[in-house]
């Protein structure tokens, strides 16, 4: 579609020149879009590490570009489209995007999700039982890390504990270079993770490779996922076994675990430092039954039988969203809440900017669920992205994010450590600095908790 300039804004843009100085602004200021988005409108343009860049927010802003889908693509820095690969599906476009995001979201799929609770709901018992344990100040962080690459990984792969140890610290490796400047000196973020990538697609190889050898046997994929892939795979004509698809499986290891383990970190962060909301959702927590009836686990705690527990998992994901932003590149020119931006533009959608930015709130900074309840004027929510494009992991991650607030909290009460740092590190996402460090103390439902089997 053609956009006719007559009428529209030109782009207010920074004085920013080689980028620099507005790239390490960018990297260290968590509040970088918010101040220019206040001086220069709800949309501008500036210069990252020379590469024109348009951020923008808002509902009108928003809705603008995704209705121009024709005229933008997908686009990600360079040290992530390197880390994810030429193959990836976050790095395809157009057609090929498209058929390719249709198999693979068959492993986030409903019915994909309903065989996978059980196994969640395991690891989300096994998880309580080894707070309450703790004798000393426990670090939740590392442990909610571990417990959303559990997740992802016997569910979908099927693998057992010792191999999901091996693969989890070579994860860890890759996804601190996903945002790290994209030069390979020897020990950098980058670098390391450049080497922890080539060996997270050998062991992913090799599990597709069993995999298609048990299919050829006719015995099942294994205990995950990976068979809704297959059927998908056979479809288009690939093999279980391709390279292409080791890739894919490693997005996907990114997309139901970052986000996961973000949300899940920020969540308890939130209740911890405001104890009347924590207070209000024990309420209604006690009301539900733990675990959830056997088939039910996807809807047992959904807003309309769990609401508040609804309200807070829409709160936090407001205030501290998963993903901060994200990216297209604009083939041709657009026009954005009434500001002509030129082709050739990287595009960043500010969400944590819009999540805080709407008509009718003044407290959009406050950590307040009930909002959600009381029928206030919404703001723009992308809490995964958005469009075409939006997070493959999201239902999955809303689903552990329910369901560990239930098994977690249900039966167990923590206290935060005192004098420790609790601002948020952003990159990749949000989590707290010092790792959340908590002392876990007996609730009086704790011998009904360690009774569940």
């Amino acid at each position: 579609m053609a956009i006719v300039s007559a009428g529209l804004a030109p782009l207010p843009t920074t004085p920013a020149a080689s980028g620099v100085l507005e790239t390490l602004a960018f990297l260290r200021d968590r509040d970088f879009a918010q101040a220019r988005f206040e001086r220069y409108g709800d949309v501008f343009g500036t210069t990252l590490l020379g590469q024109r860049t348009v951020f923008i927010r808002g509902e009108r802003a928003i809705a603008d570009l995704f209705a121009q889908g024709d005229a933008v693509e997908g686009w990600w820095p360079a040290s992530v489209r390197n880390l994810l690969g030429p193959l990836s599906l976050a790095n395809r476009n157009g057609a090929d995007h498209k058929a390719r995001r249709r198999v693979v979201g068959q492993l986030f799929a409903t019915v994909a999700l309903k065989r996978y609770s059980p196994a969640i709901v395991a690891l989300v018992d096994e998880l309580r039982q080894e707070v309450q344990q703790a004798t000393a100040p426990l670090a939740l962080v590392p442990k909610l890390r571990r417990f959303a690459f559990s997740v992802i990984a016997t569910t979908v792969l099927g693998l057992d504990p010792v191999d999901r140890e091996a693969l989890f610290g070579d994860f860890e490796i890759w996804c601190g270079g996903l945002f790290a400047l994209p030069f390979a000196l020897p020990g950098s973020p980058y670098r390391r993770a450049l080497q922890a990538r080539k060996r997270l697609l050998a062991r992913l190889g090799a599990v597709l490779e069993k995999a298609q050898t048990a299919a050829a046997a006719g015995m099942p994929l294994n205990a995950g996922g990976l068979d809704l892939l297959a059927g998908g795979l056979d479809e288009a004509g690939l093999p279980l076994a391709d390279d292409d698809v080791a890739e894919q499986l490693l997005l996907l290891l990114f997309a139901g675990y970052e986000t996961t383990a973000s949300s899940l970190s920020c969540l308890l962060l939130s209740l911890l430092q405001h104890p009347n909301e924590l207070a209000w959702l024990h309420e209604e927590l006690a009301g539900l039954p733990w675990p959830p009836p056997p088939g039910e686990a996807v809807a047992a705690y959904d807003a309309l039988r769990a609401p508040r527990l609804d309200a807070v998992v829409k709160e936090v994901m407001r205030l501290t969203p998963p993903v901060g932003g994200f990216f297209r590149r604009s083939r041709q020119p657009l026009a954005l809440a009434g500001v002509l931006v030129p082709a050739d533009r990287v595009v960043q959608v500010s969400i944590s900017a819009s999540h805080r930015h709407g008509t009718g709130d003044n407290d959009l900074e406050l950590f307040r669920p009930q909002r959600h309840l009381a029928g206030e004027p919404a703001v723009t929510m992308l809490p995964f992205g958005g469009g075409e494009r939006v997070c493959l992991g999201k239902a999955l991650a809303e689903l552990e994010v329910r369901l560990l607030t239930v098994g977690l909290l249900k039966h167990l009460t923590l206290e935060l450590e005192p004098g420790q740092d609790l601002t948020l590190a952003t990159i990749p996402s949000p989590s707290p600095k010092q790792g959340l460090l908590v002392r876990p103390q007996r609730s009086a439902n704790l011998a009904a908790a360690v009774a569940v089997p």
